[in-house]
């Protein structure tokens, strides 16, 4: 058994896919009885860590787009506070059998980070949750066109290439993030171990210099909303899940659903939010809530739909949409796109254009046999496409005792 396990995280609430499955590796250690430490950028205020026994190490930081123009700027290339806090607490209490997980650091722990594991790195895990570890605007993807970008991440045409969700200026100070993490902590020298998430997130991040003996899949923990099948051939919305920015493409599941004359749940939030309250008063807006509440809510959906405009790793609400018996409808440069379609369990669309996402939400309702052979496809034929809770520990575990087995 492994001494301790140390999270690194920017946040310690789930806003997100990615905090969401650290929080669960913390549960799911703790429920194991390992000890875990969990160092947060933020202010470290979630009471389930603390009833969950687990030590919250909090730096006390805003995230970087709450943050004052200047001090994102400077904090957000490299920030001096994770050196502080991370690197003392690593001093105090590393042991040989202590085990590092990075899960986010792009919003508050800055590369700064990397410098203070880096003499732990025999010891290291970092989940690649998107490709923020390689490519500088995080998703292989020109984010105005939803064009797919086949770029060496920091060559010259990677370097002058406008692919930012906001503008070239802001696309070379991410540049300047990844060439500042790569002096700080060459991957392409000294790995750490590289959790993909999908399979097909494997030719990306080795683009990107990572060796391939460094790089794992392991499919993230699907937890279905329900436990019986969603009976969605009765039913008349679609629901979109997830956060509320450009990536994710709720601006495109509304105007389709309004194109289509589909009702449209959302379930989330972010920035995008009251922009789209204004453009589209028809959309029930839910804001973010629990995965019970969730359950409770998509049992009236006919469909998930994931329309991100970059090449979604996984989509954790797809799987869980899935497991529940909610066909997906998804943009078809989704990483579980084929897989998904090839087992009938929901439909796949190019969504830079506009009539094919309406297209494919007609279809959906075009006829209810069709859609519950689709739902129950989602129900019973998709188990593979992620792990139980219960698998997916005993993995990380392996992996972490795997770790700790190389020093000792």
């Amino acid at each position: 058994m492994i001494d301790r396990l140390v999270v690194l995280n920017d946040v310690s609430a789930a806003r997100g896919g990615a905090t969401g499955l650290a929080l669960a590796s913390v549960r799911a250690l703790r429920a194991r009885g390992v000890p875990v430490t969990f160092i947060a950028g933020d202010s470290g205020e979630n009471p389930e860590l603390r009833d969950l026994g687990v030590e919250i190490v909090p730096m006390g930081q805003a995230l970087l787009l709450e943050a004052s123009m200047g001090e994102a700027f400077f904090r957000g290339l490299y920030n001096r506070r994770t050196i502080s806090v991370a690197g003392d607490w690593i001093t105090r209490n590393d042991t040989h059998r202590t085990i590092y997980h990075v899960h986010t650091w792009a919003k508050i722990l800055s590369p700064s980070l990397f410098q203070v594991l880096r003499p732990v790195a025999d010891r290291l895990a970092v989940s690649a949750h998107d490709f923020f570890l390689v490519c500088p605007n995080g998703g292989y993807v020109f984010y105005r066109t939803g064009r797919v970008c086949e770029l060496r991440p920091m060559s010259r045409a990677c370097v002058f290439a406008a692919c930012d969700r906001r503008t070239y200026g802001h696309k070379l100070w991410r540049v300047a993030r990844q060439a500042i993490r790569s002096i700080l902590f060459d991957l392409r020298r000294t790995p750490p171990l590289v959790l993909a998430i999908h399979d097909g997130m494997r030719a990306g991040l080795e683009r990107g210099g990572i060796p391939s003996h460094a790089i794992k899949v392991l499919r993230n923990p699907i937890d279905a909303f329900t436990r019986d099948r969603i009976s969605a051939e009765r039913n008349k919305e679609v629901v979109f899940i997830g956060r509320l920015n450009l990536e994710k493409g709720a601006d495109l599941a509304a105007k389709a659903a309004r194109l289509a004359g589909a009702k449209l749940r959302i379930i989330g939030d972010g920035p995008m939010l009251e922009r789209l309250k204004r453009d589209y008063p028809e959309v029930t807006f839910e804001g973010w809530r629990s995965h019970a509440e969730i359950g409770r809510l998509v049992s009236s959906a006919r469909a998930l739909v994931m329309p991100s405009r970059y090449p979604e790793p996984f989509g954790l609400v797809a799987g869980e949409a899935l497991w529940s018996g909610l066909p997906v409808v998804l943009s078809d440069t989704a990483m579980m796109a084929d897989e998904i379609v090839k087992r009938g369990a929901g439909l796949a669309c190019d969504i830079r254009s506009e009539n094919a996402l309406v297209e494919v939400l007609q279809q959906v309702f075009a006829n209810d046999a069709d859609t519950r052979q689709m739902s129950t496809n989602a129900f019973e034929a998709t188990r593979d496409l992620g792990n139980t809770l219960s698998d997916w520990t005993d993995a990380l575990i392996s992996i972490y005792e795997g770790l700790a087995a190389k020093i000792t």
